[in-house]
């Protein structure tokens, strides 16, 4: 059964981290700052890159969204929360209507590490998916 769920995984249009992700890449990221900071860094983030155009801020439930206008068209949504003092959690959302016969998904979770990257750099960061088995 884990064989084709991860071929068909391959052909799914959605990506996304989350506290559980099997994938330890897609595990929800935790940074040392307080919500304004990173939500200004990952704003910041997103209004830098010419290939995404934001088109919602909503500081007030943490959230981001964009368009991604590039070789991969998608849809983004980022969100910020407070779990601690000073310490944040992002998580990443990403979808797209595209097709590709060799699997659209891991183009997809590459955006998304791309992001994680950029993250890491600007705040330090504390762990993945720290409070999944909780």
């Amino acid at each position: 059964m884990s064989l084709l769920k991860s071929i068909t995984g391959r052909y799914e249009k959605f990506s996304g981290t989350s506290e559980n992700n099997r994938d330890e890449q897609l595990k929800t990221r935790y940074y040392k700052t307080n919500f304004n900071q990173m939500f200004q860094t990952v704003e910041d983030l997103l209004k830098a890159d010419s290939s995404l155009k934001i088109t919602s801020v909503s500081k007030e439930h943490g959230e981001i969204s964009a368009e991604l206008n590039g070789k991969l068209p998608a849809f983004l949504t980022a969100t910020v929360i407070t779990t601690k003092p000073f310490e944040t959690a992002v998580d990443l959302h990403i979808s797209t209507e595209k097709f590709s016969l060799s699997g659209i998904n891991p183009a997809l979770k590459q955006e998304l590490v791309k992001i994680y990257e950029k993250l890491d750099r600007a705040h330090p960061f504390v762990g993945s998916g720290k409070y999944g088995n909780q």
